[in-house]
């Protein structure tokens, strides 16, 4: 009986369309800022900080995603997404002082960077929310009459375009909130700035 059991196990694992386990690869990647008081370390984030657009910002997370696909031709002349594997790489880029904070100051520098990386870690989640929808949709997709597995990667290519642009939205809505007069982040600004 328990080697029947087992034998089940391995198949359940082995099987077809079975979600495989991953996990995000998750770093920092600070960049340098200089001063001693809050309104310096903020202006000098203000002239350091990651270029998105025109502006700089604070802080900025970023992803690198690729997938492992396997996509198998059917009898009938279907086609399969049997396996899909991402490989994630989300890396936040933060600001950090290059010289020792008097004690008051290093106090209120870590106030305000933890709040900062807490938003960060928002996008961050949001992006693994992501992929894990593209994860969900695309294990088991098939297209009829697709023997080179070609109307199969159409139909998976649009509906990725739907997630990749609910997911930019939700972080543009959320910066929003956070960013508006009274927000969070303005609220973290005010405090480095004047203590």
């Amino acid at each position: 009986m328990r080697r029947a059991f087992l034998a089940l196990a391995m198949l359940a694992a082995a099987a077809p369309g079975a979600k495989a386990n991953w996990e995000a690869v998750e770093r920092v990647e600070p960049y340098s800022i200089s001063g001693t008081t809050g309104i310096e370390l903020y202006q000098s984030i203000g002239a350091r900080g990651p270029k998105i657009g025109i502006g700089r910002a604070i802080a900025y997370t970023n992803f690198d995603l690729k997938w492992s696909r396997d996509y198998q031709p059917q009898p009938d002349g279907s086609c399969v997404l049997v396996t899909a594997r991402p490989n994630l790489i989300i890396t936040y880029a933060l600001p950090k002082p290059s010289s020792t904070l008097a004690p008051a100051m290093k106090l209120a520098w870590d106030r305000f960077i933890d709040g900062i990386r807490a938003h960060e870690k928002v996008h961050g989640e949001d992006i693994k929310e992501m992929v894990r929808a593209i994860e969900a949709y695309s294990v088991g997709l098939s297209a009829p009459d697709d023997a080179r597995c070609q109307k199969v990667r159409q139909k998976l290519q649009a509906r990725l375009g739907e997630l990749s642009q609910a997911q930019r939205q939700k972080s543009r809505d959320f910066d929003r909130v956070e960013m508006s007069s009274g927000g969070n982040i303005h609220q973290l600004i005010l405090t480095l700035v004047n203590g």
